[in-house]
């Protein structure tokens, strides 16, 4: 039986898009158009937004993200470096513990068809745009491709959705209705991403980047005011007791324009003075701006000296901690778009295409692969000599935190080579007679070797067949040890073998340094 996430039984399979309903308060939705409140926004319009959103109307505090992210460089410079860093994630899907060869298999294929999807980097981009928002919802069209139920995603407006009246975590179509319309099942990738914790309409990172934003309007507001008066003389217009109001108008007209056009008439009687040009510096203004945009930094990524450099508290130390509060953030962004899609698009793909599908309870996951890989040439120093001290590490653990994948059967892998052969080989070339032959014209020298060698094989052959023959003999341990203290070994013998030996060492020695000499 086909059940939804919660277990809930479903009465068909997907057919069409909830918003092609016939109905027109879900079609009228095509036709929503932003409002653009950050038109004179202002602290109390602010509020009032904010209040009503938690109150289930979203519209509003979502209309203002589209606009803050349009209007403020700095912002949408630092949403982008938080977005775009999840697309550079490695993924892959995760089979239920202890999972049987069917559920092996549908995984391959389940993995397979979201390798196939050439709109997998849109699907995740587009759901990171709840970190600004809230949430993100794509509505799926389902489409049968080759016997499989594939969908296709479709992104849809943040302002067509609103929030249950008595559940404020449910996410509902807007209809003109008071409870709004239920999401049907399988029918949406339904994204509500907690920037701090909160119901849908409190956990926004908009929440906390709107007042930098509308505090940093009025400083460029302000300064653009003082820049258009900065350096000009204060123009003063004086006129005679009794000037009618059309004299007036003229001369302030006068007043007014000359500051641009350089000249100008008035009538006679009336005087223009001009003051002291107006004083002051833009360093308020900028230091409030610069306040607003650190604030907008540390709310988006965790810092700033991720952001820009000012040249004074900028250090490498400072920017790797502040790197790696951005890496904390990155991870639970992934975390939780990866929850997403695992229930809401990897559970209905296995639900209608996977013959091992039993039930919710055992599903596979799409997991970001979110381990960073170590330091090789940290571990090439240190790994050898816990190796010595007789620590076991499995082969798996290394290659799991190098980030090295294991080589599959028959594929060619990177050796080391070296002149210097190992002991093994140069045990295996003694024992075939293969070490290094003394140079042909040392005839004499390697006479006396041969002999040496001929000599020492006898004794070792002669004293080895005594020891086998002791050992055939014996009939307990007690008496092999007096048969082996009894055997009569040529130590002279052995002793006039070694002398011999060294002899020749020591020529072969000294000849070396005379041909090295020459």
């Amino acid at each position: 039986m086909l059940v939804d996430i919660h277990g809930q039984p479903l009465s068909s399979e997907p057919q069409e898009m909830q918003t092609q309903d016939d109905r027109a308060q879900i079609t009228g939705l095509y036709h929503h158009f932003s409002t653009h409140p950050s038109r004179g926004l202002t602290p109390t319009k602010l509020a009032a937004i904010m209040v009503e959103a938690e109150r289930g109307n979203l519209i509003s505090q979502c209309e203002l993200a589209e606009d803050i992210e349009e209007k403020d460089g700095h912002v949408f410079s630092e949403l982008q470096k938080r977005r775009r860093v999840l697309l550079g994630l490695d993924w892959q899907i995760v089979a239920p513990r202890d999972a049987s060869k069917a559920e092996l298999a549908d995984v391959a294929m389940l993995t397979e068809m979201m390798e196939d999807r050439t709109d997998l980097e849109d699907l995740v981009f587009n759901l990171s745009d709840g970190i600004l928002k809230g949430y993100s919802n794509l509505e799926l069209e389902w489409q049968t491709v080759e016997k499989l139920r594939i969908p296709k995603c479709n992104w849809r407006d943040p302002a067509w959705f609103q929030t249950h009246p008595t559940n404020r975590n449910e996410l509902r179509l807007r209809d003109s209705t008071y409870e709004g319309a239920e999401l049907q099942p399988f029918g949406w990738l339904s994204h509500k991403h907690a920037a701090k914790s909160g119901y849908v309409g409190r956990s926004a990172l908009v929440r906390v980047l709107a007042w930098p934003f509308l505090f940093k309007n009025y400083s460029v507001r302000d300064l653009a005011e003082f820049l258009e008066i900065y350096g000009l003389p204060l123009r003063l217009g004086k006129y005679p007791t009794g000037a009618s109001a059309k004299e007036k108008s003229t001369l302030l007209q006068a007043v007014m324009s000359i500051g641009h056009n350089a000249g100008g008439i008035i009538p006679r009687g009336m005087d223009i003075d001009f003051q002291e040009a107006a004083k002051g510096a833009s360093d308020p203004f900028e230091a409030m701006m610069n306040w607003c945009e650190r604030t907008q930094s540390k709310a988006v990524l965790g810092g700033t000296l991720t952001s820009q450099a000012d040249g004074k508290s900028s250090t490498n130390a400072l920017g790797n901690v502040h790197n790696e509060v951005r890496q904390e953030l990155r991870d639970s962004d992934a975390k939780q778009i990866a929850a997403t899609i695992t229930r809401d698009l990897i559970y209905p793909l296995y639900a209608l295409n996977c013959r091992s599908y039993s039930g919710p309870h055992r599903i596979p996951r799409f997991e970001f692969d979110l381990s960073e890989p170590e330091d090789i040439a940290h571990y090439a120093e240190h790994m050898p000599k816990l190796v010595e001290m007789g620590m076991q590490i499995p082969v798996s653990w290394v290659t799991e935190k190098l980030q090295i994948p294991e080589p599959k059967e028959g594929e060619a892998v990177l050796t080391y080579s070296t002149n210097n052969p190992s002991p093994q080989a140069a045990l295996a070339a003694l024992k075939e007679g293969q070490q290094n032959q003394l140079d042909p014209e040392d005839a004499e020298l390697n006479a006396l070797v041969k002999n040496i060698q001929s000599q020492s094989a006898e004794l070792n052959t002669a004293t080895l067949n005594q020891i086998r023959i002791a050992i055939d003999n014996a009939t307990s341990l007690e008496s092999l040890l007096e048969q082996l203290m009894a055997l009569p070994i040529e130590l002279d013998d052995m002793a006039d073998v070694l002398g011999q030996a060294l002899s020749v060492a020591n020529l072969a020695a000294r000849y070396d340094a005379i041909q090295g000499a020459e």
